[in-house]
């Protein structure tokens, strides 16, 4: 699409996200809500609908929820009904599913995100509970669909943005924020593909200056963060190109494709059913006292938003850093544990966002798995620190060996390799002595103004002290001794 054409118009994008929470048990009774158990085992009573059952709601759905709220900086609604949201399903055992309608556990709030033009913040309309369906199954060249109720009565919260997204990367950066804080406060695991963590997008377009949006269309389907974007992008050039055309855009659901990058129509708006939503007569009504409310706010962990912060304007980090180090929870909590006993803070963040995080990654571990100790990790620091080692030794011989024996210490581990830097000039002078005499030619070339000739002499001396000379003391040796020659 030409961009002339794109630039009339803005694009107007609200997302709604639903968290699988990380409860034992289903939301309003004590079914296992464990994920991947064979089809139809955490099923009872109450999750199947059987008649004169009651639902009794978990309290750990709740805290949950608050956190999130918290978190977001949404207003936490005191006094809470549930509803029931009637539509039929062939997995939606009771014909309507328990929600929230108009009492939602958290009011407004928001997210803030990084942009190109600095931070912004993502405008929430609601944080509300609810159960989730079950699954029905369409496998390939069966002409019969299979339900698994594993997952009926399992607890979801859905975050409801404002219709305040702009673009595809903004979408981006606030999916990614939302599950960075699920995972941080240890509600939800944040897995797209599992379908722990979905998202459907709200999109439409308006030309720039009118004053009224455009019709929305609802995008599903999506089980990556970035298909979200790729589905964004796609349907806004889509919509623009029929208004281009004269086209009415029509309100409806449509599914992405993963594999073409398109979107498709399943259903118009018009055809979907009035929920007529109601109390829930089940359920009595939730009051969150003070008492409890603080008692959840005690319990919040570290966010990424303020670790982020704290490394820039605290530890004087680079904001590539900050957002480095923050991306997961285990990661940025190891490293508050080697600030704890290190002022260092840009060699700490070095030898976390390197040596530490490759190792992870190449084993697929998380930080809390991680054999080496943030004490032993700042040994190995200040051996480097100190000149008693070089980085290129500590993070490529002393480190692969402290992985090896973690109950050992750094210095132990180096004097076992034999890799100390040796800056005695005594012990120096005659390898250095050696070297000159060796090389008369470049020492000639030196002494006719090619200084950098210095850095040859310097790797003879390196590899014939075999990687132990101290490099500020030997470079200073070599320098004088070619003056002097």
């Amino acid at each position: 699409m030409e961009k002339s054409i794109r630039d009339k118009y803005i694009a107007v994008i609200g997302l709604e996200v639903h968290a699988q929470l990380l409860t034992k048990t289903k939301i309003y009774n004590s079914d296992s809500a464990e994920y991947g158990s064979l089809p139809n085992t955490n099923v009872g009573v109450i999750t199947l609908a059987h008649p004169g059952t009651l639902p009794k709601l978990n309290r750990n759905v709740v805290e949950y929820a608050i956190k999130m709220g918290l978190a977001c900086h949404s207003n936490i609604t005191r006094f809470n009904i549930f509803d029931r949201k009637n539509y039929f399903y062939p997995d939606l055992p009771k014909g309507y599913q328990i929600t929230q309608d108009r009492t939602p556990i958290c009011v407004g709030g928001y997210v803030t995100i990084n942009t190109k033009d600095g931070e912004r913040n993502i405008e929430l309309h609601r944080i509300h509970i609810e159960e989730d369906a079950g699954k029905s199954m369409h496998l390939a060249s069966e002409p019969d669909t299979l339900v698994d109720f594993n997952r009926a009565g399992v607890p979801l919260i859905e975050i409801v943005t404002q219709p305040d997204i702009k673009t595809s990367d903004e979408a981006y950066a606030y999916l990614t924020e939302v599950r960075k804080l699920v995972r941080y406060l240890d509600i939800c695991d944040g897995n797209m593909e599992e379908g722990s963590l979905r998202c459907d997008a709200n999109i439409s377009v308006m030309l720039v200056g009118a004053k009224e949006f455009g019709k929305k269309v609802e995008v599903k389907n999506m089980n990556s963060i970035r298909n979200v974007q790729r589905a964004i992008d796609h349907e806004i050039e889509r919509q623009i190109e029929e208004v281009e055309k004269g086209n009415h855009i029509f309100s409806e659901t449509r599914t992405f494709d993963a594999g073409t990058g398109l979107t498709y129509g399943m259903r118009t708006k018009e055809e979907l059913n009035d929920y007529r939503y109601f109390p829930d007569p089940d359920l009595s009504p939730l009051k969150v006292s003070e008492e409890w409310l603080e008692k959840i706010k005690a319990s919040m962990p570290a966010l990424p938003r303020d670790l982020y912060n704290k490394y820039i304007k605290e530890l004087g980090l680079p904001e590539y850093d900050a957002q480095v180090l923050t991306d997961t929870k285990d990661v940025a909590l190891y490293f508050e544990e080697v600030c704890k006993l290190t002022k260092n803070y840009k060699a700490a963040s070095n030898w976390v966002m390197g040596p530490v995080k490759s190792y992870l990654n190449e084993l697929n571990l998380s930080a809390d798995e991680f054999p080496v100790t943030p004490a032993v990790l700042v040994e190995l620091m200040d051996l480097v620190d100190g000149n008693k080692v070089s980085f290129s030794v500590a993070s490529q011989r002393v480190f692969p060996e402290l992985l090896k024996n973690p109950n050992k210490s750094a210095l132990e581990v180096a004097q076992q390799l034999n890799v100390i830097q040796e800056s005695n000039q005594d012990a120096l002078l005659p390898i250095i002595d050696e070297v000159i005499k060796e090389f008369p030619l470049k020492v000639e070339e030196y002494k006719n103004g090619k200084k950098g000739i210095v850095g040859m002499f310097m790797g003879e001396v390196m590899k014939r002290s075999k990687g132990k000379a101290d490099p500020k003391v030997a470079n200073a040796l070599i320098t004088k001794k070619l003056e002097e020659v």
